[in-house]
């Protein structure tokens, strides 16, 4: 390191103000920081407290290493599932190329197969996304002369943990481009997004490019061969889809790559509730809302709808719903900020999924549409509480 900090300290002239390449100030000081610096937050989303947003950032990420480990496990395993009882008759990836040049076979009983496996669909969705968005990035903060800010760097992560294993690659860099531009730059940057940028950038994908990101044959990522998910099976079928609450519950499941472990979101959970980095009365709130709502489904029932039959403890764990509670619908910019209103923001995410997934069978998932549509109400929830305060010590005063 200390050649890199020597390498650093003989180029920022050139960066300074004066110097050749002082354009790209910003790009050169955020490079400095994410390897040697400890700078406080100023202004934005965190101004409450006196942590530093680098450290804020460190822990989301520590928090998302679970769903990580996961993404490659499972990955890698539901397509071993898949080629140990198919052999050659499947059409080979390059990823699966990549294994048998190794001499890595497809046993879906090895640990590291899977992982490998599971690692060459990953790591590359995960490049792509955080080099486009690094990118623009680089190019909002130098046009408008700002820091660049560490924000991106948990972006960058949940991204291709809410993508199928089989996305295409220019999707990846489209989806990514669109969410942080426009879910995020177009607002004025971090801070002043209305919007979670992943999940922007996920719901562009999802409407303009459906049968990449939805449909049967997206979740395994094996060529030619189709497989729902548990929650698409039960809408379709009901309950009878083969699938144990103990496996969805640990994620054993065909699902977007980092958000079918229930068991590694709760790990994430921990971590950011100790840590005081996420709020847990969000997630109560969502987790409370479900769980009234789809009681309330239950007790109706319905002999036409198999959704109607899905109880809280697999809404729980089919889905993104763990995932989408725990890490999405806790940003601390696009939710919501007083204590009371954080109760109502979660409550009516876990009510709208319930709502999305039930009423709406053709689109099963639900969690991405529940928690944009919140993230739309949270200003507004906010403003009531602060004026409902306000009413208070103005009454107060006037004794």
């Amino acid at each position: 390191m200390k050649f890199v900090r020597t390498l650093f300290d003989r180029q920022k002239k050139h960066f300074l103000k004066g110097g050749r390449l002082h354009r790209f100030y910003y790009v050169f000081e955020v490079l400095e920081v994410f390897f040697f610096m400890d700078r406080k937050t100023r202004s934005g989303a965190h101004i409450r407290d006196g942590i530093d947003t680098k450290r804020v950032m460190v822990t989301v990420m520590a928090a998302l290493v679970p769903t990580v480990l996961m993404a490659f496990y499972n990955t890698g395993l539901q397509a071993n599932l898949i080629l140990s009882r198919s052999g050659a008759s499947v059409p080979a990836t390059w990823q699966q190329s990549v294994l048998q040049s190794l001499n890595v076979g497809f046993n879906p009983a090895a640990i590291g197969a899977n992982m490998l496996h599971g690692a060459l669909y990953f790591l590359p969705v995960y490049i792509l996304t955080f080099a486009a968005g690094f990118f623009w990035e680089i190019v909002f903060a130098t046009v408008r002369r700002h820091e660049i800010n560490e924000g991106f760097f948990v972006t960058s992560l949940l991204f291709p943990l809410i993508l199928p294993p089989t996305i295409p690659y220019w999707q990846v860099v489209l989806g990514i481009s669109f969410g942080v531009v426009i879910g995020k730059e177009v607002f004025g940057g971090v801070g002043m997004n209305i919007f979670n940028p992943a999940l922007v950038g996920r719901a562009f994908l999802f409407f303009a490019y459906p049968a990449q990101i939805s449909g049967d044959r997206v979740w395994v990522a094996v060529d030619a061969v189709s497989t729902a998910t548990p929650l698409a099976a039960i809408a379709e079928s009901g309950m009878h889809t083969g699938v144990s609450w103990l496996d969805a519950f640990l994620g054993f499941i065909p699902g977007s790559m980092g958000e079918t472990s229930t068991l590694a979101c709760l790990i994430g959970a921990a971590v950011l509730i100790i840590t005081g980095i996420g709020s847990w009365r969000i997630m109560f709130s969502v987790l409370a809302g479900m769980t009234g709502t789809a009681l309330l489904f239950n007790l109706i029932g319905s002999a036409t709808n198999p959704m109607f039959a899905v109880t809280p403890l697999w809404h729980l764990v089919l889905g993104g719903f763990a995932f989408g509670a725990v890490y999405m619908a806790t940003d601390p910019v696009s939710g919501a900020m007083t204590t009371g209103g954080k109760y109502i923001y979660g409550a009516l995410i876990g009510f709208l999924v319930v709502m999305v997934r039930v009423v709406n069978p053709a689109f099963p998932e639900g969690m991405m549409l529940a928690i944009l549509f919140a993230n739309a109400f949270a200003p507004i929830i906010d403003r009531g509480f602060i004026n409902a305060n306000i009413k208070r010590r103005q009454s107060r005063y006037a004794r």
